[in-house]
């Protein structure tokens, strides 16, 4: 007897738009196709890859956005897009949009989880507490990760969230996400995924702090501008803290020295997006007047990587699937330092699927520098 797959991987490497999509449902082709969600490079041609997309999956859901880069069943990529598909078997998944991310409210997100909550009931998988949890893709260059995230957050309760900042090849120009068989800016899709099988969702980072402290001192926060660290232009105060020339300053250079805000015990990095010429210094995360922030510095990216998966191994037991937002900055490291052939290989043999993001989320919080996932196992219970 040939039963239906709960889920497939895929990936094209084709940079045409219809071929792309062409592949992906060749590949899906043993699934009762469902539901798919996919991670695509900002290269493709967008308006042609959603014609395409609403070609091959017709009456199929299917969400996404834009990426600095992808993971797929081989590990790393670029240039290309990558994907899972579902059937019905195992999981019920139901997205809802947010098509206005200005002044989103407690009651919008109320309605929203409302919305998703039914959705996933109708299949009648499981039980919605403690056999359920949410992914987030929004707009990364939004400026409103977390008023949304946070309001979300409230709604959704005792339900783990996740998710990732949509990102644009590191352009920083214009980010998208997909859903209604079209991209859009300023938006978000929220899916919800309910499932008999045991899962775990997490975050971890490499990051080790000094004993370096920067006081913001004058600050846009609405723009996640910061102009002046310890009462002198950022940049400088920046530059100066790292022991670099503030004309070298560059995302390589970020990627290896970022400064984290200490919230608890447990230290939060605020990745810089650039230097702009009045030498202030702009944020992926939120920044504001009086904050202290701590220099932080590389550590072990590998390692770290390898004792969480190890962990979450323990608890759940071999992953099936690896649903992962990893920061394009935590990349960009590994390919400055010559090992991202090594993550791209512990990517793969740990069955992880994402992309690159612009900002990482867990349970209300906008991150950076993070590889933040959902690991899903091979135990089914219930």
């Amino acid at each position: 007897m040939i039963t239906t797959p709960a889920f497939i991987t895929a990936a094209s490497y084709s940079t045409d738009p219809k071929v792309a999509a062409e592949d992906l449902r060749n590949q899906f082709n043993e699934l009762d196709l469902k539901t798919v969600i996919f991670f695509c490079s900002a290269e493709y041609d967008l308006p042609e890859l959603a014609k395409a997309l609403n070609t091959q999956f017709v009456d199929i859901n299917v969400a996404g956005c834009t990426t600095a880069g992808e993971i797929t069943p081989l590990g790393y990529g670029q240039g290309c897009i990558t994907a899972i598909g579902f059937s019905d078997v195992d999981f019920a998944i139901h997205a809802e949009s947010i098509e206005c991310l200005n002044n989103f409210r407690l009651t919008d997100a109320q309605t929203l989880v409302d919305k998703l909550i039914s959705g996933c009931r109708k299949h009648q998988i499981a039980p919605i507490k403690g056999n359920t949890f949410a992914l987030t893709l929004l707009d990364g260059l939004s400026i409103q990760e977390e008023n949304v995230l946070v309001t979300l957050n409230s709604a959704l309760g005792s339900i783990p969230n996740f998710g990732g900042s949509a990102a644009d090849d590191i352009h920083l120009a214009k980010t998208h996400v997909f859903f209604n068989g079209q991209f859009h800016t300023g938006a978000a899709v929220v899916m919800m995924f309910n499932t008999v099988y045991d899962f775990e969702v997490f975050s971890t980072h490499h990051m080790q702090h000094k004993d370096m402290k920067l006081v913001v001192t004058s600050a846009d926060a609405e723009e996640r501008c910061v102009y002046e660290l310890n009462a002198e232009p950022a940049a400088l105060v920046y530059a100066e803290a790292i022991g670099m020339p503030v004309e070298d300053l560059s995302p390589d250079v970020f990627a290896l020295n970022p400064i984290a805000v200490k919230l608890g015990e447990e230290f939060y990095v605020r990745s810089i997006q650039q230097v702009t010429d009045d030498l202030s210094l702009k944020f992926y995360c939120a920044v504001e007047n009086g904050i202290v922030l701590t220099v932080m510095e590389s550590g072990d990216l590998i390692g770290n990587l390898n004792s969480t998966l190890d962990s979450i191994k323990a608890q759940i037991g071999e992953p099936q699937l690896i649903i992962g937002c990893d920061c394009f900055l935590r990349r960009l490291e590994s390919e400055q330092d010559g090992y991202s052939e090594n993550v791209s290989q512990l990517l793969k043999d740990n069955n992880v699927i994402g992309f690159n993001t612009y900002g990482e989320q867990l349970e209300g919080l906008h991150i950076n520098q993070t590889f933040t996932a959902v690991a899903i196992g091979r135990k089914r219970h219930g």
